[in-house]
């Protein structure tokens, strides 16, 4: 019996820890080649020396359990390098067919106190990171696809968070980022879906380095099931990447431990017309104060625990 990803390839960028460390390992035991991009910083803020280790040491992880697998330690936020990565798939395994996009860093602060290096750093690499990789690898298929006259396989996986959805109130670069990542991948799902390839996003609860500040109040079960284990992410990432989920595109999936909710695009709440041409202030002040008036002060349109996540 068949593995459901044999005979493909991915790449999946922040993979020498965490989400994306379990994310390489599953790909690779559902039968894939993996790339493992890792610029290996040891700050979650994208501080300190960059190093090969990370990258390197999930690839050989991959290789003893009987995969193939390879490292690239360069900064998916660069351009060139960006290019390199998903050239490096092509050269190593023939082709690229699947794109997990998890590389990322945090430079938290509130809005009226962050700096323009914290704000353009967690944009460069969260937002510019998806593009670049997606870029080539989209450039890819579609060369693929006008060589061989129709469809090919194609796989894009990006990862963003519910804090541009509910709000993360000293996160503001990290929320407007993975805002932006839900933008890019519903433009890529319509831009490639002639070509036969799927994007998808996920918003992942997990518990990591980049994370454990978020989930501080969340206690770890002392036995049983870890909902918040980076591991249980990893299987729905397999799914997206695998042949089975052909129907999926421009979705966005929340996901941990043993639920995954499928996330819809935004409904109107409520609707008002003018009884003339255009409104006045008046008018929409007669209309609007009323309708918001029992919202508590501060209340964003999204609740902060939309899925009832309980602290442990």
């Amino acid at each position: 019996m068949s593995l459901p990803l044999e005979g493909l390839s991915a790449v999946v960028t922040g993979a020498g820890r965490g989400l994306g460390r379990a994310e390489a390992l599953e790909l690779a035991r559902l039968g894939a080649a993996v790339v493992v991009n890792d610029y290996g910083q040891p700050g979650r803020d994208g501080s300190g020396e960059a190093s090969a280790g990370p990258a390197e040491e999930v690839a050989a992880d991959i290789r003893e359990r009987g995969g193939r697998a390879v490292a690239h330690t360069g900064d998916v936020a660069d351009f060139r390098q960006a290019r390199e990565l998903v050239g490096l798939a092509v050269a190593e395994f023939g082709k690229l067919d699947v794109l997990v996009n998890n590389a990322g860093i945090l430079r938290d602060r509130m809005v009226f106190s962050m700096t323009e290096d914290e704000w353009d750093a967690v944009i460069r690499v969260h937002l510019k990171g998806h593009f670049n990789t997606t870029r080539f690898a989209a450039a890819h298929w579609r060369e693929r696809s006008k060589a061989a006259g129709g469809a090919v396989y194609g796989r894009i996986v990006n990862t963003s968070s519910e804090a541009f959805l509910a709000g993360s109130a000293g996160q503001p670069n990290y929320a407007a980022a993975k805002g932006g990542i839900v933008g890019l991948t519903t433009s890529t799902a319509l831009a490639l879906a002639k070509y036969g390839v799927t994007a998808n996003a996920i918003c992942p609860r997990a518990r990591t380095r980049m994370t454990e500040d978020v989930f501080a109040g969340f206690g770890q079960p002392d036995e049983g099931l870890d909902p918040l284990a980076p591991a249980h992410v990893a299987p729905l990432v397999g799914y997206l990447a695998a042949p089975a989920a052909a129907r999926v595109n421009g979705q966005l999936l929340v996901v941990h431990g043993g639920m995954v909710a499928v996330i819809e695009r935004p409904r109107v709440g409520a609707k008002f017309d003018s009884k003339q041409d255009a409104f006045t202030y008046d008018e929409l002040d007669a209309l609007l104060t009323p309708h918001y008036a029992d919202r508590p002060p501060g209340e964003t349109f999204a609740a902060a625990e939309v899925l009832g996540l309980k602290r442990g």
